[in-house]
């Protein structure tokens, strides 16, 4: 149902691999049988992914009909898991700057496709030419790579941001979607430019304290004064606690709010419900509605698309809409169906975790969902001219894929190595020690093969 990215590491996805069967919610009686199934699995799923704690947290209407804290926050003085307790949500810190500068946006201090070097000066050439629409939706061609300034001062972003060049880039805004922290750090730059206050600040007081979370933050020394999960990673088969906490202020905007599952609750409620909290309106809705439209394809994928800081996947007549995140010592993903106005909200205290089975499990329980296996059409394999069309190396630096034609086969050069390519559906290929990669050929506006895509990430043919 959604691809999410990890912050640090750019070649990494998390597939939630849910169908929907029927589309009804449970009926109220049927609530405690479900969140007794629920119960079982969330513990179970924790020893299995080594996983210290979680909170898990379902949302029916405008309503928790769900919310549990299980686990440990502290592996190391056995604390117990609370639901009240701050986690670092990792990418799903996107959505959240999508909102603030739609908000600037709807204020008139922005246009959606206006360049953003209109507003904030300093930028590169060709940065200022982008404009927030494609920032948002991904689409900006702009890079993904880690953060070159590490820094806890608020003006570490603006120094950043300022001193990137054209190599930022590895293709023109609006050829094609590929998923960049990057793009979403100059995003929150544009919102402490625009708004006229760090980006901490501004997020705060454009969206936080107007929706009511109280603690959630992006600064790490007011979140630790709060209920606090301590992250943690595994190492030599236990979860040990990250020291000392990882933090850099440039990279915010992309991935590093403090939040817990009440202050979420409050922000899905919002998103699903017309922007109303208790009968007040605390968001737009065209707020709302820009946020989940489908602004940018998904390439190799049918009905799927990224809208602003939301990727969107329609299933069976049920349209799926959220994000998760990786963060050091944190994992966290929020699922929305708003059309049943039905959600679930995870958050870990693990690198990376976001309990699949039980957000699966949880889904299925909520909306008739069930697991089911579906046999692979059979794909004829590529004619010659279809391969040669495929031959070229293409780039998102630092990485090269190359892909060539050996006694009429094709194959990928990838870290060095050479890999035969095993044609999987339209133009679509697996290729690996075990066929574990994919990547989809996507043509350009003029019809003919410009890049390739590896579920995350364009590459553009370079030769």
């Amino acid at each position: 149902l959604d691809r999410t990215a990890v912050e640090e590491h750019p070649l990494a996805q998390v597939r939630i691999d849910v169908i929907a069967e029927q589309h009804l919610l449970v009926e109220p009686e049927d609530l405690r049988e479900a969140h007794t199934e629920l119960d079982k699995l969330i513990p179970a799923e924790l020893k299995e992914k080594n996983t210290p704690g979680t909170v898990i947290t379902v949302i029916s209407g405008d309503q928790i009909v769900y919310q549990k804290a299980f686990g440990v926050a502290n592996v190391e003085t056995s604390a117990e898991m609370q639901p009240e307790m701050l986690f670092r949500l990792g990418s799903t810190t996107k959505m959240f700057t999508a909102a603030a500068l739609l908000t600037l946006a709807e204020n008139n201090k922005i246009k959606m496709n206006e360049p953003i070097g209109n507003r904030v000066k300093g930028l590169n050439a060709r940065l200022g030419q982008v404009t927030p629409h494609h920032l948002l939706s991904n689409s900006a061609g702009i890079r993904d790579f880690a953060a070159p300034v590490i820094s806890n001062d608020d003006p570490s972003l603006g120094n950043m941001v300022r001193g990137w060049k054209d190599d930022v880039f590895f293709a023109d805004q609006g050829e094609i979607y590929s998923y960049s922290s990057p793009g979403y750090w100059l995003s929150g730059f544009v919102v402490e430019e625009l708004y006229g206050k760090p980006y901490a600040d501004a997020m705060t007081e454009l969206l936080f304290k107007p929706i009511g979370m109280e603690r959630t933050t992006l600064r790490p020394f007011m979140a630790i004064t709060y209920p606090f999960a301590t992250g943690h990673v595994v190492q030599e088969g236990k979860p040990t606690i990250i020291r000392p906490m990882f933090n850099n202020v440039a990279m915010w905007p992309a991935g590093s709010i403090f939040s817990n599952a009440k202050d979420l609750s409050r922000w899905v409620i919002a998103l699903m419900n017309v922007g109303k909290v208790e009968g007040k309106q605390l968001l737009s809705p065209s707020l709302i509605n820009q946020m989940v439209g489908h602004h940018v394809p998904v390439p190799g994928e049918s009905d799927s698309y990224y809208g602003y800081g939301l990727t969107v996947f329609k299933y069976k007549g049920l349209e799926f809409v959220g994000h998760g995140g990786f963060s050091r010592g944190y994992g966290s993903m929020i699922q929305m169906v708003p059309s049943k106005k039905f959600a679930v909200i995870v958050l870990t205290n693990k690198s990376g975790e976001t309990m699949r089975k039980s957000l699966n499990k949880a889904m299925e329980l909520g909306l008739g969902l069930k697991d089911e296996e579906e046999k692979p059409a059979a794909v004829a394999p590529p004619t010659a001219s279809e391969m040669n069309e495929y031959v070229g190396t293409y780039a998102h630096a630092p990485q090269t894929w190359e892909v060539s034609i050996k006694d009429g086969k094709l194959f990928m050069k990838f870290d060095e190595k050479d890999y035969a390519m095993t044609k999987s559906g339209e133009r679509k290929f697996t290729f690996g020690a075990q066929n574990e990669n994919e990547i989809v050929f996507v043509a350009g506006k003029d019809g003919k093969i410009r890049f390739l895509f590896t579920e995350l990430y364009g590459a553009k043919k370079i030769r």
